[in-house]
């Protein structure tokens, strides 16, 4: 194998492996505490740092394949009956702006967590005819990561490099696993065994898939250079790429583990501090499954010559590993329970939690100020 092969498959790899990773923590959700306050000027809470996040049903388990097919089969038919040119300009467009946001989003989660630094914050609030329409805060970490976010946006989009592209699709892959959440097990085995069919017939049975992929000119993919380093133009470089299709859909399933895992804990351990370290068996046996199923992936790809669906090794991993831990822990109906991750955090939300002492009871505070009122009434009337 030549030496700039095998750094590309490497590089897929890690582009691989590392969103779900981060991301998968990411979405973790520790037990909200009561309602507090700071005596310092330190006003950016820890709420700030949880995203909203869509809940995937059994129901959209079933029809994720057959609206992605819809999808895909009008992609190819507009590149096939349109100007390519033409269509690009509007994906360049639509990517562009969602790009901004995944990569504002991605900066503040980096930025906060790596340097720990705590700033103001400030809350903006739109309304229609004194009805809130929407509401939400920012501080100046977000203003700095927004504006290096425009830059890199409006390289990408002079350019179309490659690495750029490689930049927004991993931050895209993060934001999706972070904020995309499956309710159970059962949802999630349903979801991959659909695209596991999904992704053979589109990529063995026609060319459909191919051809969106190298006709989509947007950061749906992660892309490496075959040659060394890539250093030529790019219109001379030949590349190896990997759908995000194929990081997101295993990684949000890779994070539902990890959020088992925090369950469990959080059973035992109902008063758990915030970041609290606790054991991720389901997370660490689907992750290195995962990891197997992309190595075989990329073996039989470069073994064939030929394009590979990646679903077809990674799904069958992902599933059949959760399953033997299950079976391993005796906790196989536990684990297929729909509220088994649910139920318990709500429980564990109800326990009473502090972390720093910094913090002091709001309603603690109102209570024992209540009562100094009364004493001293009492006091007078006597």
């Amino acid at each position: 194998m030549e030496p700039g092969l095998l750094i590309a498959y490497a590089a897929l790899g890690i582009m691989a492996v590392v969103p779900i990773y981060y991301g998968s923590f990411s979405s973790v959700k520790w037990p909200k505490q009561k309602a507090t306050f700071k005596r310092s000027n330190d006003t950016d809470s820890s709420s700030e740092d949880e995203s909203s996040s869509e809940s995937l049903s059994t129901e959209d388990a079933y029809m994720f394949p057959v609206f992605g097919s819809i999808v895909l089969f009008s992609l190819y038919l507009v590149f096939k009956l349109l100007d390519k040119e033409y269509v690009n300009y509007l994906v360049t467009g639509y990517f562009g702006f969602l790009g901004v946001i995944a990569m504002t989003n991605v900066g503040v989660h980096v930025v906060k967590n790596v340097s720990g630094i705590r700033l103001d914050s400030y809350k903006f609030v739109l309304t229609k005819k004194a009805k809130e329409i929407y509401s939400g805060s920012f501080t100046f970490i977000h203003l700095v990561t927004l504006f290096f976010s425009l830059l890199l946006t409006a390289y990408y989009v002079a350019t179309k490099n490659w690495i750029a592209s490689n930049i927004f699709g991993l931050a895209f892959a993060f934001n999706a696993i972070q904020m995309l959440s499956i309710d159970s097990f059962k949802t999630g085995m349903i979801l991959l065994s659909g695209l596991f069919f999904y992704d053979i017939f589109w990529v063995f049975g026609t060319e459909v898939m191919v051809t969106v992929a190298k006709s989509f000119d947007a950061p749906i993919k992660v892309v490496w250079p075959k040659q060394w380093f890539g250093l030529q133009p790019d219109e001379a470089l030949q590349f190896t790429m990997l759908g995000l299709g194929d990081i997101v859909v295993p990684g949000i399933y890779v994070a539902l583990c990890l959020r088992f895992d925090h369950s469990l804990y959080l059973k035992k351990h109902p008063n758990a501090k915030k970041n609290s370290i606790f054991p991720t068996t389901y997370f660490n046996n689907c992750f290195a499954a995962y990891i197997l199923g992309l190595v075989t992936t990329i073996v039989v790809m470069h073994t064939f010559k030929a394009a590979q669906p990646a679903l077809l090794y990674l799904s069958p991993a992902c599933i059949i590993s959760v399953l033997i831990t299950g079976i391993a822990k005796n906790q196989l109906k536990e684990r297929m329970d729909k509220n088994a991750i649910t139920e318990v955090t709500a429980n564990a939300a109800n326990a009473e939690v502090t972390e720093d002492e910094d913090y002091v009871d709001v309603s603690t505070s109102v209570a024992s100020g209540k009562s100094k009122k009364k004493r001293k009434s009492k006091k007078k009337t006597g």
